[in-house]
């Protein structure tokens, strides 16, 4: 077995760290130490809960939820592994960028400032919250119907409704509006240094079928930091037939192995 190592998950908008539950437990099984804490309002609270009263969610930020990362990292014995899902890959690259990790894995990342690449899937997922600019700092719910757009798009509707009754939570709307409006206008609060030269290798993965963040968003995301010029590692693969939800779509296993022996060979 490979040395031991600590692993820190970052869950994405719509989910909780349940979401993680396949590989935390893979992970762990091969002798890792994982983390996988909630964003500031989601926390351990069941999505169930969250549905219910999703009040602490409103008005939080990028910023906000990567001040949150960066203040349980601090508090590890060594810098860990970070492995971000959708926009969990967005705040990976944040932390990147603060050089809080020993290597990072982004799995169907989300675009810092800069990267204007969104092709229409992407946006369609975006239109429930988007089409109200009115409700930035709210918390609007994620309809079963956009879910099986957004996440089951592999599956038929109803085993996709039964995996948004077990993890699907509400929009931390600030978030969705600051991701989308950094990546148009080239700064804001998802915006990195391509460039920076302490920053620990970079592994980008994407899917071939999803609809939230495509091929062409993944490659765009490495173009850009190789196009930079700096120093690090920083690398691409793309898995045919996978969707948005590769984290936890059949298959998966093969997805997270890689993923962890790439970080663990350049960590």
């Amino acid at each position: 077995m490979s040395e031991s190592k600590t692993i820190v998950l970052i869950h994405g908008l719509w989910m909780t760290p349940r979401s993680w539950d396949t590989w935390a437990e893979r992970f762990r099984a091969a002798g890792h130490t994982v983390i996988a804490p909630g964003w500031p309002g989601i926390d351990d609270r069941e999505p169930a809960d969250i549905r219910r009263d999703p009040s602490a969610l409103k008005g939080i930020g990028l910023q906000q939820i990567a001040d949150n990362y960066e203040r349980i990292i601090k508090e590890l014995p060594e810098k860990p592994i970070i492995m971000g899902h959708s926009f969990g890959g967005l705040l990976t690259q944040l932390l990147a960028d603060r050089a809080l990790g020993a290597a990072y894995v982004g799995v169907a990342p989300g675009q810092p400032a800069g990267i204007r690449t969104l092709p229409p899937s992407t946006l369609w997922t975006g239109t429930p919250i988007l089409s109200n600019p009115f409700g930035r700092n709210g918390a609007k719910p994620l309809s079963k119907r956009h879910f099986h757009f957004t996440f089951g798009n592999d599956l038929s509707r109803a085993e996709s409704d039964r995996i948004w009754a077990a993890e699907a939570v509400n929009s931390y709307n600030r978030v969705f509006f600051e991701g989308v409006t950094s990546a148009v206008l080239g700064h804001g609060p998802s915006q990195v240094d391509f460039g920076r030269p302490d920053r620990a290798p970079l592994l980008v993965i994407t899917g071939d079928k999803d609809h939230v963040v495509p091929p062409a968003i993944g490659k765009a995301i490495v173009k850009r930091y190789n196009k930079s010029g700096g120093p690090s590692v920083i690398e691409y693969r793309e898995y045919a037939g996978r969707t948005h939800r590769m984290v936890s779509q059949q298959g998966w296993e093969e997805i997270a192995d890689f993923a962890l022996s790439w970080a663990v060979e350049h960590a």
